[in-house]
């Protein structure tokens, strides 16, 4: 791989701000100052320093961002506040995108990546990773949702009616309630509590497949994550186990 090609993958930096920096002689490889920037490197053996500092090599970056509510889910916008607007300059590597959608005014677990196969088996509805979502509603939980959610709800789309796969819920408090997805349509949780009658007045994601936002985590800030969290974020969870999550952690989110 070229030293340079390497380095981009690694850093914040254009190629071109790579390119000044390699012949300027602020990366060395094995202990060597190397100011090719067509150089030759083994990413999983050689030690690569840029000023000082090692570079470690990854394929693929993956971060878990506590999204806030207010901040459009997309890589840029000449206009609006983004997620990635979020990461550090230094993280703000060149493919980095959100891993599908979470509207603007939702807020909780929202991964970041560069590995587009992934995050594509992530969300696509045919695999069937779970989503988890804790929705603060105006008015009692009522436990009809529980069949007409697994019966599937209809939702307009476009001039005609289409049905949501079926789906979980179920309720922590008079109040509060735990619903799982498998497909994300447009606004589709406020849609589904309002087709039943209710109206939902908050709502954060709190899990994709066994990967949960941590409740310590503060909205704008964000983790790195490993192999192991990407493996979990794939394996689905059990409704009974995010609702007793929510209940120890998060059931007092909206109490100031």
């Amino acid at each position: 791989m070229r030293l340079d090609r390497f380095l981009s993958g690694q850093t914040a930096l254009s190629r071109r701000e790579l390119g000044e920096l390699i012949r300027h002689g602020a990366v060395t490889v094995n202990g060597t100052v190397i100011r090719k920037p067509d150089a030759a490197v083994q990413p999983e053996t050689d030690a690569v320093t840029l000023r000082g500092s090692p570079v470690s090599y990854s394929e693929f970056h993956w971060f878990l961002l506590h999204k806030p509510e207010g901040v459009i889910t997309a890589a840029r916008d000449p206009k609006q506040k983004t997620v990635l607007d979020l990461l550090d300059p230094a993280d703000r590597l060149p493919k980095l995108a959100p891993v599908g959608r979470l509207d603007k005014d939702t807020s909780g677990l929202l991964l970041i990546t560069d590995d587009g196969v992934t995050a594509h088996r992530m969300i696509s509805p045919k695999h069937h990773v779970a989503k988890y979502y804790l929705a603060r509603l105006r008015d009692p939980f009522r436990p009809e949702y529980v069949r007409k959610f697994r019966d599937g709800i209809l939702l307009r789309e476009g001039g005609r009616e289409e049905a949501c796969q079926p789906a979980e819920c179920c309720a922590i408090a008079s109040d509060l309630a735990v619903l799982e997805l498998h497909e994300g349509k447009y606004h589709q949780v406020r849609r589904m509590f309002a087709a039943v009658g209710n109206h939902v007045e908050n709502l954060l994601r709190v899990q994709i497949g066994m990967l949960q936002l941590p409740p310590d985590l503060p909205e704008k800030r964000y983790l790195p994550l490993f192999n192991k969290d990407i493996e979990s974020a794939l394996k689905n969870s059990d409704i009974s186990t995010v609702c007793a999550f929510c209940a120890e952690n998060l059931s007092s989110y909206w109490i100031k």
